[in-house]
């Protein structure tokens, strides 16, 4: 079996994945989260494009499929769960737990990215997410987590190690939920059919003009609050029909 290894694509996802492992390497040893952050932002720039330029030269293979899931699970899956790990280890407890319980539950935030495996693997199997996502993609859940942990980097917002496990294991079963989400996917360059879309750029782009600080945060809010009432409104029309 012949099997092209180093193609452009494939290329664009390694670097997804290298910026990825740069960012755990980086939060570890020097518990920057800006710096990761801009490193999920760069592996979220790759992971776009190595499917766009796959398409373009007509690359397209079994084999980049699978090594984009591998480098999305490391980049958006793992980089927020040991952002997650090392902000609840760096952080105090409520209820003041002893050590010998509290720190065995900081691993709960990995599954993070155990779930963050689970959601590509369906999605690689899921037909029905052409148009469409079901649960939180990877990307915007790695970006919704950085941004919050670049905020307590910045005294901005504070968590206490139950609230670092509440957010985990939310996060988490957003990943794995039913949930449809939209795609910014366009149909055309029109309005019609794209009204959601583009109604969901503009106030993006008024929240990056207004609240600076909390954009990132706050554009992923919106994305699943916006989702949920989207999914939620269709199913009852569904039902009353």
């Amino acid at each position: 079996m012949n099997v092209r290894l180093f193609t452009l694509p494939n290329l664009l996802t390694l670097a997804n994945l290298l910026a990825g492992s740069a960012a755990v390497i980086v939060i570890l040893t020097t518990h920057s989260y800006q710096t990761a952050l801009w490193l999920i932002v760069a592996a979220a720039v790759c992971d776009f494009f190595d499917g766009f330029v796959a398409r373009l030269l007509g690359q397209i293979s079994p084999l980049g499929v699978q090594l984009d899931s591998l480098a999305d699970d490391i980049s958006f899956g793992l980089v927020p769960a040991v952002a997650m790990f090392d902000i609840y280890r760096r952080s105090e407890s409520m209820y003041s737990l002893p050590e010998h319980i509290a720190e065995p539950l900081g691993y709960l935030t990995l599954i993070i990215a155990a779930f963050s495996a689970l959601r590509l693997a369906k999605f690689n199997i899921d037909s029905t997410q052409s148009a469409e996502f079901s649960g939180l993609p990877t990307p915007a859940n790695a970006l919704m987590l950085m941004s919050l942990a670049v905020l307590m980097e910045q005294g901005r917002v504070v968590l206490t190690q139950e609230y670092v496990l509440l957010i985990s294991v939310a996060a988490a079963m957003l990943l794995i939920s039913p949930i449809r989400m939209f795609a910014l996917k366009f149909k055309g360059f029109g309005l019609r059919g794209n009204e959601l879309r583009y109604g969901f750029i503009l106030v993006s782009l008024l929240l990056i003009i207004f609240c600076t600080t909390y954009s990132l945060l706050a554009i992923v809010v919106l994305y699943i609050a916006v989702s949920t009432l989207r999914w939620l409104f269709t199913a009852k029309s569904d039902t009353n029909k």
